[in-house]
């Protein structure tokens, strides 16, 4: 059975080599390659894939905020994740938020070939050593990552930005963001964190390591 591939990656290298990975196999077709979101959304109503290979960390909406967008219209899409974010916490984000898969850039072809697969075919594939790591997390750690997790990406970014001392205006400059956008994202932040100064948040941020 064929499986149509979509793929996007802020790096034309990176799509480059995926290419050059997935050649040769006669079951595998790429239908399409972008460079940010807003040009994988453009297309989609046109045709969608069996899998998208997505990057978490792209120019305008990140990674983790795509899927909820992407899943709400075409749920029949299976996400693999495709970042060099190796992290539990990335991996625990991206399958909240609907992904049915994760893989590191440094995965080898016959890993990415299976997990293609294996999400294709409705399963659900974690990098082999993130798996480790999820295996491994002691569970009166779960409060503490439940905390973490409920933050986006993005959310946790701004959280980093604030805890630094930067104004919402400086926020929105270094992001490229608007001004409301970041203060609608500070008040999500806050509504989470459950805090209602910048002096809590900062205390919050630093006991549940969000900091870093």
């Amino acid at each position: 059975m064929e499986i149509k591939i979509m793929i996007v990656d802020d790096h034309p290298m990176i799509i480059d080599g995926l290419k050059n990975m997935l050649r040769g196999y006669r079951h595998i077709r790429l239908i399409g390659a972008f460079n940010d979101g807003a040009s994988l959304m453009a297309d989609l109503p046109l045709q969608q894939p069996d899998v998208l290979l997505l990057d978490i960390q792209l120019p305008g909406t990140p990674g983790d905020e795509l899927v909820p967008l992407i899943l709400q219209q075409y749920p029949g899409i299976a996400v693999l994740a495709l970042t060099n974010f190796n992290s539990t916490l990335y991996v625990n984000t991206m399958l909240r938020q609907g992904a049915k898969g994760y893989l590191l850039k440094t995965t080898r072809q016959p890993t990415l070939i299976h997990a293609i697969e294996t999400v294709s075919q409705g399963g659900t594939y974690i990098e082999p050593a993130l798996q480790d790591k999820l295996q491994q997390e002691q569970p009166q750690r779960h409060k503490h990552i439940y905390a973490r997790l409920s933050l986006t990406i993005r959310e946790k970014e701004i959280l980093r930005l604030l805890a630094a001392g930067k104004s919402n205006q400086e926020i929105a400059d270094s992001l490229f963001l608007g001004y409301n956008t970041v203060r609608n994202y500070r008040a999500r932040i806050f509504t989470k964190l459950e805090v209602g100064s910048i002096g809590e948040l900062v205390k919050k941020a630093l006991t549940l390591g969000l900091g870093e």
